[in-house]
């Protein structure tokens, strides 16, 4: 298909400087058309591609979730938890800490093992350094931090 676009658009090309050589206007607009034609090939190739795309992603996500290019997404849905209220030294400890938390793709909170807001989710583990680093913040249902850091302490 790109092959087909880069053929318009040299004729395209073509077409336009004989309208300059010639001073016939009925050259540039064939030229225009052909432009236009381009483009719209390559819009079309775009959303097959998309398509071809979004209809192959369910398969690839079925096995073991990888660890590239996860962040939580901007402004938060009406289903996510609340984020923790944890104490400053608390914060400051986890964003330290390797211990393992869990992630779910598009969403902005990680959780402990056993939240029941992940329940039927499928999850990322990542490290609570990690998830900080990301921009993930704690859940309020779990609190994460509390427990992270309590268990840290001790």
């Amino acid at each position: 298909m790109l092959f087909i676009v880069l053929i318009l658009v040299l004729g395209a090309l073509g077409l336009l400087v004989t309208a300059l050589v010639t001073a016939q206007s009925l050259w540039a607009w064939i030229s225009i058309g052909i432009s236009a034609l381009a483009a719209l090939l390559l819009v079309a190739d775009v959303v097959r591609r998309r398509v071809r795309r979004t209809a192959t992603e369910p398969e690839e996500s079925a096995g073991t979730p990888e660890r590239a290019e996860v962040t939580p997404s901007g402004p938060e849905s009406e289903d996510d938890p609340a984020e923790e209220e944890s104490a400053s030294e608390d914060r400051a400890l986890v964003a330290e800490l390797t211990d393992e938390v869990l992630v779910v793709d598009e969403h902005p909170r990680y959780h402990r093992t056993g939240c029941s807001w992940l329940a039927g989710r499928e999850t990322i583990p990542i490290s609570a350094k990690e998830a900080r680093e990301l921009g993930f913040t704690p859940c309020g249902r779990c609190t994460p931090d509390t427990h992270l850091a309590a268990s840290h302490r001790t």
